[in-house]
Parts: C-alpha cells; structure tokens; sequence
C-alpha cells in the first residue's frame, strides 16, 4: 500500500480512518477536510448540536489522523529530556503530560501530548509529522523511533455524561485523575484509555487496533444510547478549544518549520507555554540557550492573551488597535461562546500590550449585513484564561450526570 501511495500519490484518495464505515453513516452535513492525510469531518449533521453535545452529554471525536510516534530504548528518557521542554523524568509510566519542543533558536516546533508506559516506552502525539526532526535529534541515543498513525485508530470521547458511557460499556475508569493511562480488556477488545482531551471538560481518549475500531464504536453507542452520545465534527471541536483557551499550531501560531518569514515564528514565552519550561532539569535541551537568553532580557516581542469583546459578532482574524489608532496585533481565534455566554477571543498582541498596557484596546470587526461589510470598532478587555473550567473535568471518581 505504501509503495503504491508513493507511486501514484495524486491520484490516490484521502485515507479513509478504521471509524469512517460508521461515520460515513451519520454524516448527512457531508462536510469532509483533510487532516494529515485523512478524511476528517468537520461538521458530521449539525455544528450546534454537536457542540452540546459537548457540553451536555458525551461527544465522540475521531482523532486516528492524530500523529503518533512510538518512542522506545534505554535512552528514550534522556531523548525525550533532549528534544521537550518539560522534565520527563518527573513523568511516571502510567501518566500522560501535554509538552512542546523548539529548533536551535528557541522557536515552537510543534506542540502535543507525551504518553509513558514504561520507564522506556513512550508516544508521543501531535499535529503535524516531525519524523525528520525526531530522528536527527536522536542522533548518539540508544533509541528506536517509529509512526505508527496507521497502527492506531483513536476516539475522543467528551462531555459530562463520558463517564457513563464508560460505565455502561463496562470500562472501571473510577479510579482514573486527569492525566493518568489504563488499558482494559472485554470481550476480546483491548482499549488503551487515558483521561485527556481537547475540549477542557471531563473526558477520555481511546485506543484501539484498527481492525477492533467499529467493535468499539459500536460498543460505545450502545452504552451511550441513553447518555445522548454524539458523533461530532472538527468545527464543534474548535468552540469548545477556544472556551479552553487551547491553541492549535499553525492557527494560533505558526510552527518554526513552517514559516516563510522569520518574524512569524513563535517562541513558548510568545503563546503561554513559558510555564512547561523546565530549566533546571538536569539536561541540555534543544533551545534551551536561546530561550535562557529570551527570559534574561525580557526581549519576547509577542504575548497570546485571552480578550472579552464588546458584543456578540464573532471577532474572527480581526486587528487589535491601542487607543483605536494604533495596530497592536491580531485575533487567532474568536467565537461567541454559548457556555459562557461571552464574546471571546485569544489575540496575539506587540508586547507592552497586553502585558503591560491593558487598557484602551479595541478590535476592528467586519459583520456581512445585506451583503454589505459593516465595520465597527469595539472594545475589548484582557482576561484569563480559561474562558470556562468546569469543576467536572478533574472530579475523581468522576460524577454521574
């Protein structure tokens, strides 16, 4: 199959992930984007009722085009140490931990979530393909790398009522905190779960073989049938990130490996990841010069901050103004959230702005009215993220709703 991708690669299809036969089955929005590969749904019937979904009841998200990297040896450690910015050595076999790493110049490279097994087995999960950067890093450690996307089919299932999905399919996920990996075995089906998600509510993602995934799927929508189980697409997805206050590489930033102009590139004290920076592990890591430099000077020209918008448009790739003259950056990502009954926005802004100088922003917004683009400006104010943080997401044992 490789052989014959590489061959006639234009004229092959997207990859159809092990879930699709049933997906296919319930996406009447016909909305499809491609995602590292991938047919993917964005919407599968209705962006609304999918992001109630969410919120409400359970929600089932296919994440097998998500990158996964199988990172094992007696040095994976002390690689994985090498290559992220956060201490993998305080990270236990049986826990996960969201990371990032950098080039040589202290800029993101790609963010995502590193899984322990073992004191030598790892995966590693992100956004984009890294398989280059990961070997070259590799480079004097006793350690085998390998992607395995095709070799795992995966789900995320979110939303207050995932719990008892779990229950019902006779998962025992009681004992399970935020962060933490079980695998579990019934009726033939093994399924790797860990308590992690891209929503900020409770939630679980699941990993199967692909040729177990529509047992699971299909063990999943039977014990959910009277939890409100919903398949959803990428655009709900999206809603309930920004409530989060998530970023997504190459939409709230643009990754070092993928910038055309040097300025567009971001370090971790540019996009709120300064806080996994770990520089008092015992270990060089890649950046790590660079970024000791950064914090020494002050000298991070950019801040991702969390705005609150006057209104309710939807301040989507808007400018930010100081004083309503002067361009002081730019909106990443913008929607008005139902939840929180907020017009809400991450924007990346000039340093003093939004660090220092909070006051007088403004965001430049055009609304379609009658097939006329109306601008209007409107204030907008800096605040915390998250937008919304639900007690449920790290409850233990988590509730029944």
């Amino acid at each position: 199959m490789r052989n014959a991708l590489a061959k006639d690669h234009f004229r092959t299809p997207l990859w159809e992930t092990p879930f699709h036969p049933r997906l296919a089955l319930l996406a009447s929005a016909n909305d499809w984007y491609a995602w590292s590969g991938y047919r993917s749904a964005s919407v599968v019937r209705d962006r609304e009722m999918e992001y109630f979904a969410i919120r409400n009841a359970a929600s089932v998200f296919d994440v097998t085009p998500m990158t996964k990297y199988r990172i094992e040896g007696p040095e994976a450690e002390a690689y994985l140490n090498r290559l992220t910015l956060r201490d993998v050595a305080r990270l236990k076999p049986g826990k996960v931990h969201y990371t990032a790493w950098c080039d040589d110049d202290g800029k993101v490279l790609d963010d995502g979530t590193l899984f322990r097994f073992s004191p030598t087995s790892f995966r590693l999960c992100c956004q984009d393909r890294h398989l280059n950067w990961l070997l070259d890093s590799a480079i004097g450690f006793d350690v085998v790398i390998e992607e395995v996307t095709q070799a795992i089919a995966g789900l995320a299932l979110q939303g207050p009522t995932s719990a008892t999905v779990l229950r019902n399919a006779g998962f025992d996920i009681e004992a399970m905190r935020p962060f933490d990996i079980a695998a579990f075995e019934r009726d033939g089906l093994r399924v790797e779960i860990s308590r992690t998600g891209f929503t900020g509510d409770l939630g679980y993602e699941l990993f199967v073989a692909p040729d177990q995934a529509l047992a699971l799927w299909d063990r999943l929508f039977q014990a959910g049938r009277l939890a409100g189980i919903t398949a959803i697409g990428y655009a709900a997805l999206n809603l309930a990130r920004l409530e989060a206050g998530f970023i997504v590489a190459n939409a709230d930033f643009v990754t070092a490996d993928v910038a055309v102009r040097a300025n567009r590139r971001r370090s971790p004290f540019e996009i709120d990841l300064d806080w996994m920076i770990n520089f008092d592990k015992d270990c060089h890591f890649n950046g790590a010069a660079a970024l000791r430099a950064e914090k020494k000077a002050g000298s991070s020209p950019h801040i991702l901050v969390g705005l609150d918008i006057e209104g309710n448009i939807p301040a989507e790739h808007a400018l930010v103004y100081h004083g309503g003259k002067r361009e002081v950056g730019h909106i990443t990502a913008a929607a008005w959230s139902p939840t929180a009954k907020r017009n809400i926005a991450l924007a990346s802004l000039q340093r003093p702005y939004g660090e220092r100088i909070k006051e007088n922003l403004w965001v430049e917004i055009y609304a379609l009215r009658e097939l006329v683009y109306q601008k209007s400006m409107v204030r907008a104010r800096v605040v915390g993220k998250p937008f919304f943080k639900p007690a449920r997401r790290t409850q233990t044992p988590p509730g029944v709703f």
